[in-house]
């Protein structure tokens, strides 16, 4: 049901999700070190929900007769050293996985695989509202600059998104 070189490129989709996870996680950690306890929070909700795009893509490998082949990846590197660069770097990260999922689609719909594009037209959705979020976030903090209390504000307010399993790091 799945071709060779669609089966592949799902696999390296795999390895970059998980990157994206460890890279959100290596966000949130340096955001803590910071003193921005609830953005580490909503990096920390963003990395688990990056893990949980690897499974799905597990899945649908699996149940579409592929072999799923897990590879490492890189280590994160995180470029800033303050909230508001952190997230520019994390919109660009999505920016390439938005790049990657439209490659994707562009395979299936090549190849005719329409359960294929209708498993991807989850993962464009999500590239959507991910990227969104980013640049809300980025306007918002673009909008305070360095006012301590709004900074304090926006802080708090990433706090409070959690999924189950996810906990704070206070």
């Amino acid at each position: 049901m799945i071709s060779k070189h669609l089966n592949e490129e799902l696999n390296q989709q795999i390895t970059y999700e998980f990157y994206s996870s460890h890279l959100y996680l290596a966000m949130s950690a340096k955001l803590a070190s910071i003193d921005f306890i609830g953005a580490a929070t909503w990096m920390r909700t963003q990395a688990e929900e990056e893990r949980v795009h690897a499974l799905k893509i597990v899945d649908y490998i699996l149940e579409t007769g592929g072999e799923v082949n897990i590879t490492g990846f890189e280590d994160p590197d995180i470029k800033a050293d303050n909230i508001l660069g952190i997230f520019e770097q994390g919109l660009e990260h999505e920016k390439f996985v938005t790049d990657r999922i439209n490659f994707l689609m562009g395979l299936a719909t090549e190849e005719k695989n329409y359960a294929a594009i209708n498993f991807l037209n989850w993962f464009v959705n999500e590239q959507v509202e991910e990227e969104s979020n980013a640049e809300t976030i980025i306007r918002s903090l673009k909008l305070i600059g360095n006012d301590g209390n709004g900074l304090y504000q926006i802080d708090k307010e990433l706090g409070a998104r959690t999924t189950v399993g996810i906990t704070s790091q206070t």
